[in-house]
């Protein structure tokens, strides 16, 4: 098939260091590349890909810092080229929200959006409501809940290259916090439960200009600590090791999670997750197999001993079956073939009838 992928262009694709959706858009994009896919990338032109690659802006964004004021003027550029080139593609595959959607209804796009932020914002509601007709897809079934009147055709988890990180067979000795410095992110949870563990944590994050204040307020008396050590922001070639030698990942958030893609790379690495039941979450992880899921610090704390004796060769073996990116692919090659082989004039709700 011919597809075009476009990718938001805050961070290149991959991203240099935190990123989760343009990481996400490198694996499929190279996924399909390597099936024998003809494919076209829209992002930021320091990206690296097989597919060809059509830069909008010279930088990611987030790396051009001050210097750029209005993000979506270059996310709508974007959406222009993309419409330009349009007829060249079977499926035009968006991961930038709804701002494409006007022109995608007008110029009666053949397209899919995959959303992969949280929905529960009213604001967006109505915007949605307005466009029953874009074919949507959700990262997990948990993130559609908001709106579960809207076009979805089709839930597809995250995948990652099985060759991107190796599975370790020995247990680490410390624990393993890897994301963003938020209040949703509750690494003050993660701080707290290996301290009352006594075990070593180790903290890899971002901390973005709006979470400053927080992190210096909130979190920054935490980390003086003999068991704390914070390491900042990594990328994917230090997250490897990072995680393949924690004894656990703590993933102990206060939000309904899309999805979580740091668990799945724990999982690659064949470390177990310690998870809080909320999101996503259940759909993720299997319990008593690839982590815990627990809905307090006292049972994180418990969940720590109890994961010490899983096996971490199945854990990479769960991880190989349900979340690699060929798999990934594999879910949306159908989904683009649904909506290709449709009669253009279908809603996405018909599409769905009409396919079962």
């Amino acid at each position: 098939m011919r597809i075009a992928q476009v990718a938001p262009l805050h961070e290149s694709v991959p991203p240099k260091l935190y990123g989760g959706t343009e990481r996400v858009v490198s694996y499929l994009t190279e996924e399909l590349v390597r099936q024998g896919h003809e494919v076209t990338l829209f992002a930021s032109a320091d990206s690296e890909t097989k597919a060809d690659l059509r830069g909008i802006c010279e930088r990611a964004l987030r790396l051009q810092g001050k210097t750029i004021v209005d993000a979506i003027a270059h996310h709508i550029r974007m959406v222009e080229a993309v419409a330009q080139e349009a007829p060249e593609f079977d499926i035009v595959h968006f991961h930038i929200d709804y701002l494409h959607f006007p022109v995608t209804r007008r110029q009666r796009l053949s397209a899919v959006t995959t959303l992969h932020g949280r929905l529960d914002l009213p604001d967006i509601h109505p915007l949605f409501r307005e466009f029953p007709d874009m074919n949507l897809v959700s990262i997990s079934d948990a993130q559609r809940k908001p709106m579960k009147w809207a076009n979805w055709v089709g839930t597809v988890h995250h995948g990652i290259p099985e060759n991107l990180y190796t599975a370790r067979e020995q247990q680490g000795k410390y624990l393993a916090f890897l994301g963003r410095i938020s209040p949703e992110k509750r690494v003050d949870r993660a701080i707290e439960v290996a301290k009352r563990v006594g075990m070593p944590i180790k903290i890899a994050a971002k901390i973005d200009a709006a979470d400053r204040e927080y992190f210096e307020t909130k979190i920054r008396h935490l980390i003086d600590d003999p068991l704390v050590e914070f390491i900042g922001e990594i990328g994917d070639h230090e997250k490897n090791e990072f995680l393949g030698n924690a004894y656990a990942l703590l993933f102990l958030i206060d939000w309904e999670e899309p999805f979580g893609l740091v668990m799945t790379e724990a999982m690659a690495c064949g470390t177990p997750v310690i998870a809080w039941r909320s999101g996503s979450i259940p759909e993720v992880i299997d319990r008593e197999v690839t982590g815990q899921i627990v809905e307090s610090v006292d049972e994180a704390v418990r969940a720590v001993e109890e994961v010490g004796g899983m096996d971490r060769r199945l854990i990479r073996h769960v991880f190989e079956e349900r979340f690699s990116a060929a798999r990934m692919a594999h879910d949306y090659i159908l989904i683009y073939r649904k909506i290709k082989d449709s009669d253009p004039d279908l809603t996405a709700g018909e599409l769905l009838s009409s396919a079962a």
